[in-house]
């Protein structure tokens, strides 16, 4: 997994304009909002009412206007993995392992990004066989275009740059791997990346150790760009694919035309695996460099007419924290970290993955098979049904608790609210006042719960239900029936639970 220079110590924060459909839309009904206080107190019109939450219980209001904050597109959340991916899992990406495939679309539709460290420790090999360590081969690019055309999304292709300190590849050996790629892929093919976290290469134990620049990144980078465009005319590239360094991203981004880049990439992680001080507790905090980064990035971005997109990211790099990154912590912190995203300008956001390990991964594989959905996966899947649209305004007001809101208005003119409660002990009741009445108003709550525990855990690996359902390894999911809320005003009441989060689905 990923990345693994330990020269990274600065938080890397990554922001992506843009947008996640839904693909579990069909199964869950519409909803609206209205004022509403305890199940006990009701009206009849809530068939299957909220339950008060036992404990604590803490009053908060959170205000919507219609005042636009940011957006999400299709195609927002997506997917990262290693190159190496495939030769050391050949039966990973291919078309017919349906149960992979299924958790992708489960996600709706998205962008799968292939690249990594191990982007710049293989090459081409035209004659190759295939499923061989080192090298890229035919039959491993045919498989992965045959998954990404079945899963429905599109893939960012990495290729070697690095390789080109030895020589061990060149602008003609990558011309022609992605001549072939972009034969396979067709439409699927959303761009080209070249190298890896190329920002690092001039670090000690780097490709170019001690003799490498932003200047000579830019030249090298054109000579790859020239060879291949000739070789597969019309196919798209992106870059700079840096590590977390905004002074290599941004300007970059501003030698480049949107007719020689169309992508401007960058990565992020809060934090290094590594350190005793990357804790279920940092994750689920706010990142104060985050909006920051996104800032910097969307202004470049804007300056150069490229959007941009965290093509690779997670909790703590060094492949994340044990018992952290694979924890329920995860669950809650994507789905702020999303929206961050959104709200800074990011066009989508690829998170990083693969394997069976102890660290980060949404979706858990091993020899090829999937394993199961990380508690990730659902922090992923919940804010993949607040759907695409407009971001609105949405200030929350819960004293010291640690809540955070967000509001989807979509084309249709329906709202989605996500409300978030890390809070250890403390259930919130919250008071929602919207921009538009509303008719009919559900909800779906995601929490964690462990057999023989009363409440959930942040550092649970695994209990994590929306609406009391699981994901199947092949993507199946069946959440019960939502809960509804008081419709007919402007206003919806409903509980968040000590660390949980709901989706309101309002509907006028």
């Amino acid at each position: 997994m990923k990345p693994m220079q330990a020269a990274s110590t600065i938080t890397r924060r990554h922001v992506l304009k843009g947008a996640s459909s839904l693909a579990l839309g069909a199964l869950l009904p519409g909803c609206g909002g209205a004022a509403s206080t305890t199940a006990s107190s009701a009206p009849s019109n809530n068939t299957n009412p909220q339950p008060a939450p036992t404990g604590a219980l803490t009053q908060a209001s959170v205000t919507v206007t219609a005042s636009a904050a940011g957006a999400i597109g299709a195609a927002f959340a997506g997917l990262s993995y290693e190159k190496s991916a495939l030769y050391e899992n050949p039966y990973l990406f291919n078309g017919t392992n349906s149960n992979l495939i299924g958790m992708f679309k489960r996600l709706g539709t998205g962008v799968l990004r292939i690249g990594g460290n191990s982007v710049d420790r293989n090459v081409w090999n035209a004659s190759g066989a295939g499923h061989t360590s080192g090298q890229i081969a035919p039959a491993d690019v045919a498989a992965l275009a045959a998954f990404v055309k079945a899963t429905g999304w599109q893939c960012i292709y990495g290729i070697n740059l690095g390789g080109s300190a030895t020589g061990a590849t060149t602008p003609a050996l990558a011309a022609a791997e992605v001549a072939y790629a972009a034969q396979q892929f067709g439409t699927s093919l959303l761009g080209v990346e070249i190298g890896n976290e190329c920002d690092l290469y001039g670090n000690t134990g780097g490709y170019y150790a001690g003799n490498w620049t932003l200047t000579m990144f830019e030249s090298l980078w054109s000579q790859y760009r020239s060879a291949i465009a000739a070789a597969a005319p019309g196919v798209a590239f992106t870059g700079s694919a840096s590590s977390y360094r905004l002074y290599w991203t941004v300007p970059f981004g501003q030698t480049m035309t949107s007719s020689e880049l169309s992508l401007l990439t960058h990565h992020y992680y809060r934090g290094d695996g590594t350190s005793p001080t990357s804790t279920a507790a940092l994750l689920i905090s706010a990142d104060p460099t985050l909006v920051s980064t996104c800032s910097t990035l969307n202004a470049g971005a804007a300056g150069s007419g490229i959007p941009y997109r965290m093509a690779e990211c997670n909790s703590f790099y060094n492949s994340g924290a044990s018992g952290v990154s694979n924890s329920y912590a995860s669950s809650l912190w994507v789905i702020d970290f999303l929206f961050n995203c959104a709200q800074g300008g990011a066009g989508g956001v690829n998170l990083h993955g693969g394997g069976n390990g102890t660290g980060y991964t949404p979706i858990a594989d091993s020899a090829g098979q999937v394993v199961q959905a990380r508690p990730e996966f659902y922090g992923i899947l919940l804010f993949t049904l607040a759907g695409a649209g407009t971001l609105y305004q949405t200030a929350v007001s819960a004293g010291t608790l640690n809540v955070t809101a967000y509001t989807v208005k979509s084309a249709s003119g329906g709202l989605k609210l996500i409300l978030i409660n890390k809070d250890s002990t403390q259930n919130v009741q919250a008071v929602v006042s919207l921009p538009q009445t509303v008719n009919t108003a559900t909800l779906l709550e995601m929490t964690q719960l462990t057999t023989g525990n009363t409440g959930p855990s942040l550092a649970a690996t695994s209990g994590v239900t929306i609406q009391g359902a699981s994901v199947n390894a092949d993507g199946t999911f069946t959440p019960g029936t939502p809960y509804t809320l008081a419709a007919g005003s402007s206003q919806v009441t409903c509980y968040v639970p000590a660390l949980s989060a709901v989706l309101l689905q309002l509907s006028s």
